[in-house]
């Protein structure tokens, strides 16, 4: 085969592709842009067209394609001639009819494809959003892994890890907080004054490796977990420790020595392993108890944990206040991967956008590349959510991207653009 055929197929190839994920009608492309509005991504010479929809007051989706040959397969990772797809979806609040929200489906363990979130929640659009549980425990795939505040209710605490950056949307007021957060929560038994910290929001708690084959986990001498679980959960963990469930006045209905159970609307539970699951008996043997739970923003502040908030965890913060903050990094998380980015614009836009990768028509961004794109979009504020195949753009339940895996991901939950 010549050369100029490979290139024709290539070409080719990359039509099919980006033909694939064009499956929204756009406006005529334009194949100029100024300088300073171009991607800065890969040699400077590459071809760049946009198209942009409106697909409502307010709202608009923007494609770009960045490169015009398919990458080699094996150059993927280091091609400087790309191709990149990058699709934007802008919501400017002073027009939009409508709000960002986070959704997780039915319950909050299992996992949800991104373009069914959208389809459930009667919303117009929408991306995938925190990282997840997944793999790590196939019984809670959707669990996330850190930040979770769905309406109000703070159903996920953030981790201690740095590279947490989270995202949290007032859709009353559209105001944006970025950053990290911490937690802190206990039960206090009223009558008797005893407190106990609790370690988890709706975790599976981890039964010590030196007591797991231990039935009667009272009976270990290990600290354990004690975690709290609400019934957006879904049914509880179950396994060896105890359980205590809770009525709305934090009264005890029931008293297990065994875990798992599944909670009316209106209660919550407390399971314990190790010998955190004595105390917890302890605690609760007489009185009810009072919940605390307390989500601190990065500068110290309380969040106020009101109707309409909600919050997403990401790894990274791209920028802050104008500036690129990404730290320094290597490995498989810092290489050129699929990316989805949050963030907010100087004059109060909100935009959710996703980076295709791992493919020869989209190579997708390193960390370094996709804090350019940040920047390049106007992102004063922005964080690097959840990425690689769980990437997802949908449209009226429709997607509007090329997830890298074989099929669409099913994903933890989705911040989305519902109108009201």
């Amino acid at each position: 085969m010549t050369p100029t055929s490979r290139r024709t197929r290539r070409s080719s190839a990359l039509a099919a592709g980006l033909a694939i994920a064009a499956v929204l009608p756009f406006l005529p492309t334009s194949s100029a842009h100024a300088e300073g509005d171009r991607l800065p991504l890969g040699d400077p010479d590459l071809a760049e067209t946009r198209s942009t929809r409106a697909l409502a007051e307010g709202v608009e989706l923007t494609r770009i394609v960045r490169g015009t040959e398919p990458a080699p397969p094996d150059q993927i990772n280091t091609t400087t001639r790309g191709p990149w797809v990058v699709n934007v979806l802008a919501i400017d609040p002073a027009r939009a009819k409508g709000h960002v929200e986070a959704t997780y489906g039915p319950d909050l363990a299992p996992v949800e494809k991104t373009t069914d979130l959208v389809r459930l929640s009667g919303a117009l659009a929408g991306v995938n959003a925190s990282f997840f549980t997944f793999s790590a425990n196939p019984q809670y795939p959707g669990d996330p892994v850190g930040l979770g505040v769905y309406g109000g209710k703070l159903l996920s605490e953030p981790t201690t890890a740095e590279a947490e950056a989270d995202l949290i949307v007032d859709s009353n007021s559209d105001e944006v907080l970025m950053g990290r957060t911490t937690w802190s929560g206990s039960v206090r038994n009223r009558q008797t004054e005893a407190t106990m910290p609790l370690e988890h929001l709706n975790h599976p708690p981890v039964i010590p490796a030196e007591c797991a084959e231990l039935p009667d986990q009272t009976q270990c001498a290990q600290p354990g977990d004690v975690v709290l679980f609400n019934p957006e959960f879904g049914p509880t963990p179950s396994g060896n420790g105890t359980e205590v469930v809770l009525d709305q006045r934090g009264c005890v209905v029931r008293t297990s020595a065994a875990r798992g159970t599944t909670l009316a609307p209106d209660q919550t539970s407390l399971q314990a392993t190790g010998q955190d699951a004595a105390a917890l008996l302890a605690i609760t043997e007489r009185g009810c108890l009072d919940k605390s739970s307390t989500l601190t923003d990065e500068n110290g502040d309380q969040v106020d944990l009101r109707p309409g908030l909600f919050g997403v965890n990401g790894r990274y913060r791209l920028m802050a206040g104008g500036e690129v903050v990404v730290p320094p990094g290597s490995g498989d998380f810092f290489a050129r991967n699929p990316r989805t980015i949050a963030g907010t614009t100087p004059d109060g836009r909100i935009l959710l956008a996703t980076i295709d990768g791992r493919q020869t028509t989209s190579v997708g961004t390193t960390m370094d590349e996709t804090a350019a794109v940040a920047q390049a979009l106007g992102l004063t504020d922005a964080v690097n959510l959840d990425g690689g195949g769980s990437t997802t753009m949908s449209v009226d339940g429709t997607l509007a991207n090329k997830p890298s895996g074989s099929e669409e991901r099913a994903v933890g939950d989705a911040l989305v653009y519902v109108e009201d």
